[in-house]
């Protein structure tokens, strides 16, 4: 394997396998067959894993990265980090949620959750209507 190939690999963009499950289907009568749907689900997440971490060095950042190309969401607290570490902590792992499709999302002034590309991170409504000063109309506190 080359050295292009591993950077390929740790980025996480190396070829996904795809598998195929073949299901015999039992004859059935043609006017029947419209009733039928031949799409099957073989995805499923049987577990899903969140790394709740306070990074306290820039060496833990590799670790990180690698749990996001494992597919587990990694949320991060920086309350106890010096500024300048997290911000340096933040830049890589936001790189590397870019370049794997994911997604992240700052939920309090120092909490951070980063998701790879199989997790859609949602704002509920009552979040985005406190934040923009709407809270009141339905007997919520700013």
């Amino acid at each position: 394997m080359g050295k292009l190939n591993k950077l390929w690999n740790w980025l996480g963009l190396e070829a996904e396998e795809v598998q195929e499950e073949v299901i015999d289907m039992p004859a059935v009568p043609e006017e029947n067959m419209r009733s039928i749907s031949n799409v099957v689900s073989i995805h499923s997440n049987k577990t899903m894993k969140v790394v709740v971490c306070e990074p306290e060095s820039f060496d833990e950042v590799q670790i990180l990265a690698d749990h996001l190309k494992n597919r587990k969401q990694v949320i991060m607290n920086f309350e106890n980090t010096p500024k300048e570490l997290s911000q340096r902590i933040l830049d890589f792992v936001s790189g590397t949620t870019y370049a794997l499709d994911g997604n992240s999302q700052q939920l309090g002034q120092h909490v951070f959750i980063f998701t790879p590309s199989n997790v859609e991170i949602a704002r509920d409504a009552r979040s985005i209507m406190r934040k923009h000063g709407l809270g009141n109309i339905f007997g919520g506190d700013k």
